[in-house]
C-alpha cells in the first residue's frame, strides 16, 4: 500500500509496449500469436465466420461509435458554451491547473484522519475495520498519484503538467513519511492474531491484508531507526544508479568504419545515408548496425559488426553491477536471502526464484526440438549459398540467413501488402465493441465530453454499458500521434473500482460547503471527487476510469480515415486487453481493483487478445475495406503471421536465456566480492544456448535495459505467453468452431478469472478457468507444468 514500488499498478508500461519502446531497432514481433490463424482460411471455418452486417452489431446499432473514430477531423459531439467545466476526468478540483494543489490538500487531510484512527484502534471492532481504511488510506493517495503522473505525462498544457507534478510530489513525500511510521505496520500485524478480527473479513479483505502486511515488510518498517535509515539511502541509490545504467548505455566502439565494398549487399538507402566517399560508418547502437546485420553479404563484416554490437562500455558494466549490488544489500538489510527473493514474493505467481527456473528449464525443453529445426534449416541455407557442404552457422550469421529465408516467402506472396486498407480506427474499435458484447455483455457507447473533462480534442469518450444498461466503466482513448504526446501505447487507470461505505458518505457530507471545496450535488458525488460511480443492491462503488493511449498515425489525406497496420491492430487488442480487465474487475477493494494483481499475471488478459486479433472470425466482425466494403481476404493476414511467427524457437530461447541471466543477476550470488556480470552471462549461454556460442569477448548484458525496470521478474513475458495460449487453446478452442466469440466461453473466463482482478489467488483462478486441479498449488511443480506446455503450438 504504502510502497511505491507496489503502489504503481495502474500506470507501468507492460512489457510488450516496454519491448518497443526500448528495442524499437528490433523487428517487431508478433508476440503469442492464434495458433490457428497461421493456418490457411479452410472452407469449414469460412462457413462459421460469416460476416456480420457493416452497419450494425447484433443487437445495437454502433456506426456513432464507427464513424466518431474514422471522421477525418476526427468528429466530435457539438459543444455548447453554456455548459459548465466539470473537470478533467469530470473531477471538480480539477476545472484549472490550481485545482491540482486543493485535490492533494484535500486527500491528505483525509489520509491523515484515517492514520490517526487507524493508530488508536483497540476495541475488535475497530480492528475488523482496519484493512478498509488502509485501503481506502492506498486509494487517497493512489487518486492523486495515479491522476497526477498520467497528467504530467500526457496533457498539452504545461501549466497543467506543472501543477500536476507539484501535486504528486507532495502526495509522494507524505506517503514516503508514513513509511518511517511503525505504528500502522503494528496495528495491522494486531489485527491479523485476532481471530474474531478475522473470521470477520471476507475473503478479499483476508487478500489485500496479506499484500498490505507483505508491503509493509518490503519497506523496512520494522527495521531499527538506523537499518531503516540505511534502507531509505540504498532505495535512493538504487533509483539513481539504475537510471545511470540505463541512461548511460555506451558501446565500448560507438562506430563501425569499413571501406564501402565490405557492405555489399546492404540497403541502397541506407548505405547511400551511410556512405562518406569510399567509406561508410555505421553507428554500433541503432537500426543501422541490425539493418547491416540482416543484408550485408560479407561475413567478416558482419562478424566486426555483431561483436561491436555486443560490446558494452567498462562504465556500463560498472553501473549495471553496481545496482545490483545495491539491489542484494537492500534485500539482506529486509530481511530476504537475495533481490530475487524479494521481488518474487510479492504478487507474484512464481514465489520464488526455483520456481522460476522450473518454469524456464520446463519451457527450455518443449522449445528445444524447434530451435533445432530452425538452425539446421539456416545451417542449411547458408551451406546451399556458399556451396560448402560442411559450413558451420556462426552467431553473426542468424540473422543474415533469417531474413534470407524470409525474403523467399515474401517472394512468393503475389498481392500487395493492402491490409490496413481494412483497419481503419474506427472500424477496430467498432469490432472491439462487438466482440466484447458476444463474450462479455457490454459494448462502448459514445458519450459527449463536456468542456474540460479531456485533455485534448482528440480525445473521445466511451461509456461500458452492460446488457441491463448499466454503466460499468469510463474508457477515454487518445489514439493519435501528436507531439510531444507520452510515446508508447499504454493503458492507464486513473481511478480504480472500489466501495465507497456509508461512513465515507457521512464524512464527505460533513465537508460539503467547506470554502476549498469545489459545488458538489450530493455526498455520493464528493466522495469520488465528482467522477463517475455506480450503484446497485445498496452498494456505492467507484466506477473504473480508464485512459488508452496510442500513437497511431492520422491520415494526411482529409477524405479518408485513419488506417492501421496489422502490428497496430495487435496493439490496439493488446491495450484493449488491460482495460477490459480493469473495467470487469470491480472489486470492493482498490488494491486488487482490476491490473493490481500479481505482476506475472498482468500480461496474460492483454496478451489474449492477440489472439482474439488474427481470429477469422473475429475479424469477419468488422475487418472491411473502408472504401469498397469488402471482406477482408483472410489470406493476406494468415501470410503475415507465417512469416512473423518463421523463427519462432529462436525468438523464444533468445528470451528464455535473458529470463535466466535475469535470475542470475538477482540471486545470492551477487553479493560476493568475486560476482562478475560477463562471466555469469557467458556461463549461462554455454550452458543452456543452442546453436552457434556467443563470443566470449562480448559483454552484451551491459544491454540489457529491462534489468532495471523488471529485475528478477523478467520471466514473466514468457509466463504469460504461455498462459495466454493455454488459454486460447482449452478456453476458446484455438478459435474454431466461432470459439472466439462465444459467450459461453466469454463467460467462462470472465467469472474464473477477469473479474477477480487480484482478489483472488491467480493459481486458483487458473485451476478453475483451465479445469486443471494440478495449477491449483502454484508450487514448482505447477511452474514446471506451465513451463512444459511451451508457446508455439505444435500444429502450426
Amino acid at each position: 500500500m504504502l510502497n511505491p514500488e507496489g503502489r504503481r499498478r495502474g500506470l507501468w508500461i507492460c512489457t510488450r509496449c516496454f519491448h518497443r519502446a526500448v528495442e524499437p531497432q528490433q523487428q517487431r514481433r508478433w508476440h503469442s500469436i492464434v495458433s490457428a490463424a497461421a493456418r490457411t482460411f479452410s472452407a469449414d471455418r469460412a462457413a462459421a465466420a460469416r460476416p456480420v452486417d457493416h452497419a450494425q452489431s447484433t443487437r445495437h446499432d454502433d456506426t456513432v461509435l464507427r464513424s466518431l473514430f474514422d471522421a477525418p477531423s476526427g468528429r466530435t459531439f457539438p459543444e455548447f458554451g453554456l455548459k459548465r467545466n466539470p473537470g478533467l476526468f469530470k473531477n471538480r478540483y480539477l476545472t484549472s491547473p490550481d485545482g491540482f494543489l486543493v485535490f492533494a490538500q484535500k486527500n491528505l487531510e483525509r489520509a491523515t484522519r484515517i492514520v490517526h484512527r487507524v493508530l488508536k484502534a483497540s476495541t475488535t471492532r475497530e480492528y475488523q475495520a482496519i484493512v478498509r481504511d488502509l485501503d481506502r488510506l492506498s486509494d487517497l493517495l493512489c487518486r492523486v498519484l495515479d491522476l497526477s503522473d498520467f497528467v504530467r505525462m500526457t496533457h498539452p498544457d504545461s501549466r497543467f503538467q506543472e501543477a500536476a507534478t507539484d501535486a504528486w510530489t507532495m502526495v509522494y513525500q507524505y506517503m514516503n513519511e508514513l513509511n518511517t511510521m511503525t505504528g500502522l505496520s503494528d496495528q495491522l500485524d494486531k489485527a491479523l492474531l485476532m481471530p474474531d478480527v478475522t473470521s470477520a473479513w471476507t475473503e478479499e479483505e483476508k487478500t489485500v491484508s496479506q499484500l498490505l502486511k507483505l508491503d509493509f515488510m518490503k519497506s523496512a518498517v520494522n527495521l531499527p531507526k538506523k537499518s531503516r535509515d540505511r534502507f531509505v539511502h540504498l532505495s535512493s541509490r538504487i533509483s539513481e544508479t539504475g537510471s545511470a545504467f540505463v541512461q548511460g548505455m555506451r558501446p565500448e566502439r560507438k562506430e563501425v568504419t569499413l571501406p564501402s565494398h565490405r557492405f555489399y549487399g546492404l540497403y541502397p538507402s541506407l548505405a547511400a545515408t551511410l556512405k562518406v566517399r569510399s567509406q561508410i560508418s555505421i553507428p554500433t547502437m541503432g537500426s543501422e548496425a541490425a539493418a547491416a546485420l540482416q543484408s550485408v553479404y560479407d561475413e567478416e563484416t558482419r562478424r566486426e559488426l555483431y561483436l561491436a554490437q555486443r560490446k558494452a562500455s567498462k562504465g556500463t558494466i560498472k553501473n549495471l553491477e553496481a545496482m545490483l549490488k545495491l539491489r542484494a544489500e537492500l534485500a539482506s538489510l529486509a530481511g530476504f536471502q537475495s533481490h530475487g527473493h524479494m521481488a518474487l514474493k510479492d504478487r507474484m505467481m512464481a514465489k520464488s526464484p526455483s520456481s522460476v527456473m522450473q518454469f524456464l528449464l520446463a519451457l527450455r525443453k518443449h522449445n528445444v526440438p524447434i530451435i533445432e529445426s530452425e538452425l539446421r534449416e539456416l545451417t542449411e541455407k547458408k551451406r546451399e549459398r556458399l556451396a560448402v557442404p560442411d559450413m558451420q552457422l556462426q552467431a553473426w550469421d542468424r540473422d543474415f540467413y533469417m531474413e534470407k529465408i524470409r525474403t523467399d516467402m515474401r517472394s512468393r506472396v503475389r498481392h500487395d501488402d493492402q491490409l490496413p486498407a481494412y483497419f481503419s480506427v474506427g472500424t477496430v474499435m467498432q469490432g472491439l465493441s462487438r466482440l466484447f458484447d458476444r463474450l462479455y455483455g457490454i459494448r462502448f457507447v459514445p458519450r459527449e465530453t463536456l468542456p474540460g473533462e479531456t485533455w485534448h480534442p482528440d480525445v473521445k469518450r466511451l461509456d461500458v454499458v452492460s446488457d441491463d444498461g448499466e454503466q460499468v466503466a469510463v474508457l477515454y482513448c487518445d489514439l493519435f500521434y501528436r507531439p510531444q504526446k507520452f510515446p508508447n501505447p499504454a493503458h492507464f487507470t486513473v481511478r480504480c473500482s472500489r466501495e465507497i461505505l456509508p461512513s465515507e458518505l457521512e464524512e464527505v457530507g460533513a465537508e460539503l460547503g467547506e470554502a476549498a471545496m469545489p459545488a458538489f450535488d450530493s455526498p455520493e458525488q464528493a466522495a469520488n471527487d465528482g467522477m463517475e460511480t455506480s450503484s446497485a443492491n445498496g452498494v456505492l462503488k467507484q466506477l473504473p476510469t480508464v485512459a488508452l493511449v496510442c500513437d497511431f498515425p492520422k491520415n494526411d489525406n482529409a477524405r479518408e480515415p485513419a488506417l492501421l497496420s496489422f502490428y497496430s491492430v495487435e496493439t490496439l487488442f493488446h491495450e484493449m486487453g488491460h482495460a477490459i480487465h480493469s473495467i470487469l474487475a470491480r472489486t470492493s477493494f482498490q488494491n486488487v481493483s482490476g491490473t493490481r494483481c500479481a505482476t506475472d499475471f498482468a500480461e496474460l488478459p492483454s496478451t489474449l487478445m492477440e489472439h482474439f486479433a488474427a481470429d477469422p472470425t473475429v475479424l469477419s466482425l468488422f475487418a472491411r475495406h473502408w472504401k469498397t466494403d469488402k471482406t477482408l481476404p483472410y489470406d493476406l493476414v494468415a501470410e503475415r503471421i507465417r512469416l512473423s511467427k518463421r523463427f519462432e524457437g529462436i525468438d523464444t530461447e533468445h528470451q528464455i536465456l535473458l529470463a535466466m541471466v535475469d535470475q542470475a543477476y538477482h540471486s545470492p550470488a551477487v553479493s560476493s566480492p568475486t560476482f562478475d556480470s560477463t562471466a555469469v552471462f557467458h556461463d549461462i549461454q554455454a550452458r543452456y544456448a543452442h546453436g552457434p556460442r556467443e563470443p566470449r569477448d562480448t559483454c552484451w548484458q551491459g544491454f540489457f535495459g529491462h534489468l532495471h525496470s523488471y529485475g528478477s521478474t523478467y520471466y514473466s513475458y514468457l509466463f504469460d505467453r504461455v498462459l495466454a495460449e493455454r488459454v486460447w487453446r482449452v478456453v476458446f478452442g484455438a478459435g474454431d468452431n466461432a470459439g472466439a466469440v462465444s459467450r459461453e466461453n466469454g463467460e467462462r473466463l470472465k467469472h474464473g478469472l477477469l473479474k477477480w482482478g487480484g482478489g483472488r489467488d491467480p493459481w486458483r483462478c487458473l485451476a478453475e478457468t483451465l479445469k486443471d486441479e494440478r495449477l491449483a498449488p502454484g508450487d514448482e511443480k505447477s511452474m514446471a507444468l506451465v513451463g512444459s506446455w511451451g508457446i508455439k503450438d505444435a500444429r502450426v
